[in-house]
């Protein structure tokens, strides 16, 4: 939304200034131009780029127009996902293993959705625990492995904007070519026997191939490669979070010390206190206690016929 009302302003301001200056907007509608330059910068994103590249651009265009705020939420649920997962490493290996092989299915994973939608940040997780659970290895050398792929996903992530920042730099000489051809043609009409009017009508609708690159570049495409660059910036910092857990963990620290870790990574803006972090955790330990005394009961109740069974069995 915040995007689409940052549009809404470059367009009024640009377009508002010249109709108040007594433009028209006729004099600067050329469809032609347009498909040229559009042409032209959409044939080079794709002449420049592989498949995997452009499927990432798409994606990441998509959130700058609807993205998901993250806030304090989202951060809640990632640090105590984080709490529950490490809380189910310590009693052994093997009762992880059915939480991170089969996320989707998992009853802790279940509980915190707006990780579940983030299929990046999920898999990362869900990885890294799977190498835990695979066999011994140190903080260090956890530290080691995590810094290097976290490198790799931020340099795989970042293609996108690079190459969306290209092209809208690139945009003013496309719209230089579009005004040289429309010069050609205003030149030709000279032999036609045009008129001065004429001529002079035919290079302002060449130069407005100028105005059209010149905007693109600095009014739309340098704005939403750095929205693009931001969001990714904000992915990172998730998987920064979550690898400072893990080697945190692995160096020998409490769970409680080891979320701290990673909160203290958090943005600025949604960062949580250190006692808001622990109230969540007393709020999520006391429902776990308190779901576990409501199936005593239950548990109880079931085990009591079971048992009598036995007994007449044994008579």
């Amino acid at each position: 939304m915040q995007q689409i009302f940052g549009i809404a302003i470059v367009l009024a301001c640009v377009f508002g200034g010249f109709v108040l200056n007594g433009g028209k907007f006729g004099d600067i509608w050329h469809p032609i131009e347009i498909l040229i330059i559009a042409g032209a910068g959409i044939g080079a994103i794709v002449l420049g780029n592989p498949r995997h590249v452009l499927n990432e651009m798409g994606i990441q265009l998509r959130k700058t127009i609807r993205q998901r705020k993250q806030g304090e939420e989202f951060q809640r649920q990632l640090l105590l996902l984080m709490f529950e997962l490490l809380q189910t490493a310590a009693r052994g290996l093997k009762a992880l293993d059915e939480h991170v092989e089969a996320p989707a299915q998992s009853p802790i994973f279940q509980r915190y959705p707006l990780i579940l939608e983030e299929p990046k940040l999920l898999h990362f997780i869900v990885d890294n625990f799977r190498l835990m659970a695979m066999g011994k290895i140190t903080g260090h050398e956890l530290e080691g492995v995590l810094e290097q792929e976290l490198e790799a996903i931020h340099d795989e992530l970042m293609q996108p904007s690079k190459s969306l920042q290209k092209i809208g730099e690139a945009m003013p000489g496309f719209g230089i070519l579009a005004a040289v051809l429309g010069i050609v043609m205003a030149m030709n009409t000279v032999a036609d026997g045009a008129t001065a009017g004429d001529i002079a009508t035919s290079v302002a609708a060449a130069m407005v191939g100028t105005f059209i690159g010149i905007f693109l570049c600095y009014g739309v495409l340098d704005p939403l490669s750095n929205v693009m660059k931001q969001l990714v910036n904000k992915e990172i910092s998730n998987l920064e979070c979550v690898k400072v857990v893990l080697c945190t963990h692995l160096s020998g620290k409490p769970a409680l010390l080891a979320i701290d870790a990673g909160r203290r990574l958090v943005q600025l803006n949604i960062k949580p206190s250190f006692a808001q972090l622990e109230s969540w955790i007393n709020a999520m330990q006391d429902s776990a206690s308190t779901a576990a005394a409501d199936d005593t009961p239950r548990r109880r109740s079931t085990d009591r016929p079971a048992n009598v069974s036995n007994l007449q069995r044994q008579a």
